[in-house]
């Protein structure tokens, strides 16, 4: 039987207080909505199983605070993601012109080993809002455009309704196992001299991070 190897990835849900955050990931792992507004103290996590390419894949997604308060935390919460995913609410354009100072925040905090490639995902939530949008789609395009060699992967969702919430975190897992897959073919082994004798080694158990 083939063994499928298991992948961890961390996501980090970053935004202005009241965007949605917390909702989706609930929308997402638990398939349910508060209404009620609670404001994250801190961060907290939930976690999901998926398999994309025959791979099973744990997510582990953190839900972190808005609040200016909390935002000197962002170093010990952002270390070690895997991607990053960006949410403002369409109907409050301050959100969405805030998206700029999250991802500097996280660059800085999180310092990713390459930051021009590190995978983002910009959400724009409260899509059942359609009637009180603030931000146009080709504002929020354009501003995706602009932070990279390629545009980020934009989705309009609705925590709500469940509008494409699932196709943007199986989206972001997607960029994570690119990601994972590119680091894996810029490594190059040191080189073997084969005028060498082979010498026997103690097999050692794979190590898993």
């Amino acid at each position: 039987m083939a063994h499928r190897k298991k992948v961890l990835f961390k996501y980090i849900i970053l935004g202005d207080s009241g965007v949605g955050k917390t909702c989706l990931m609930n929308q997402y792992v638990q398939k349910r909505f508060d209404k009620t507004y609670k404001a994250t103290i801190g961060a907290d996590f939930l976690t999901k199983d998926v398999m994309i390419d025959d791979k099973l894949v744990t997510l582990q997604i953190w839900d972190t605070a808005g609040q200016e308060k909390f935002q000197s935390l962002g170093q010990a919460f952002y270390r070690g993601a895997d991607v990053c995913m960006l949410v403002y609410d369409m109907t409050n354009p301050k959100s969405f012109d805030n998206l700029e100072h999250w991802r500097t925040d996280f660059l800085h905090n999180a310092s990713p080993p390459d930051p021009d490639n590190f995978p983002f995902i910009v959400l724009g939530n409260k899509a059942d809002m359609e009637a009180d949008r603030k931000v146009p789609k080709h504002k929020a395009l354009t501003w995706t455009k602009s932070k990279g060699p390629k545009p980020l992967p934009y989705f309009e969702t609705s925590a709500k309704d469940a509008t494409r919430v699932e196709a943007a975190f199986l989206e972001a897992a997607q960029l994570a196992l690119e990601q994972v897959s590119q680091e894996k073919d810029d490594y190059f082994p040191d080189t073997i001299n084969l005028s060498q004798p082979a010498t026997r080694r103690s097999a050692e158990p794979a190590g898993c991070c």
